[in-house]
């Protein structure tokens, strides 16, 4: 089973680490740990002896497109073969039981592997089987692990969303985007200068209407609707909208007859 009809076009983005899975009990969850691989920018995935055997058509009907990743995969029979080729090995570890080595947060893993493929290196990460996780044995192998800072009281992932984890904080050690935008579509936020052609539009028709007929409380009042205003980046957009509202307004008022003297 390949399964590259309809699949993405995925590839290897520069000298990625691999993920290994240890022992993976399920063909439906090695699918759906590929598609949180392309999600995160990894492709090169390895099996340790999949309980169900290799290939599974599952894994490809599972992975929404991740197929390239599954066809590129290799399998062995233990971890010591899995990791032999790698410079520095990784192990996902929910209770470290009582071994002496550094243990990582998922973004603290994440900085170092980026650090390490930097340099070229190959490294890598185990995750172990869905119900019991790398045994003492297994993460022998590993020169550092990683445990996530979760809800103590409910700490259960399922295997996808452990390589999930890993993935985004991979993908996101290296990720430019800004933590915040303001979303414009087709309009910007308005300069300084039109926002103040309206505050004067507004305080024209305020004074006009009455709204600000107290003159000792009429400073304070214009200050606090400059500041409802200024507290935000108001669009172009978004003024040409309140101005159509305060000129409507004046007018009704005029069809009324309510014109201020």
């Amino acid at each position: 089973m390949t399964g590259r009809e309809g699949g993405a076009d995925l590839a290897p983005i520069g000298n990625s680490p691999v993920v290994v899975l240890v022992r993976p009990q399920l063909a439906d969850n090695i699918g759906a740990c590929a598609r949180a691989m392309a999600n995160g920018g990894l492709f090169h995935l390895r099996l340790v002896a999949p309980r169900e055997g290799w290939p599974q058509a599952k894994a490809w009907r599972m992975s929404s497109g991740a197929h390239a990743i599954l066809d590129a995969v290799t399998v062995y029979a233990t971890v010591a073969e899995s990791v032999a080729d790698l410079h520095h090995v990784f192990a996902t570890c929910p209770r470290p039981r009582h071994i002496v080595k550094p243990v990582l947060t998922a973004r603290g893993a994440a900085a170092e592997l980026r650090e390490i493929c930097g340099r070229g290196l190959a490294a890598g990460v185990l995750f172990g089987p869905e119900r019991a996780g790398l045994d003492n044995d297994d993460m022998a192998q590993a020169d550092t692990l990683v445990r996530y800072p979760l809800n103590p009281a409910f700490m259960s992932l399922n295997l996808a969303q452990a390589v999930m984890v890993v993935a985004y904080e991979w993908w996101t050690a290296d990720e430019t985007t800004p933590p915040r935008v303001l979303m414009t579509n087709e309009t910007r936020v308005a300069t300084k200068a039109e926002l103040e052609n309206f505050l004067l539009h507004l305080t024209e028709q305020l004074d006009a209407c009455g709204f600000l007929r107290n003159l000792p409380k009429r400073p304070g009042m214009v200050r606090n609707i400059r500041h409802f205003f200024e507290r935000g980046e108001v669009t172009e957009q978004e003024l040409r909208t309140l101005h159509g509202i305060v000129t409507e307004l004046a007018l009704g008022r005029r069809q009324l007859g309510r014109v201020e003297e």
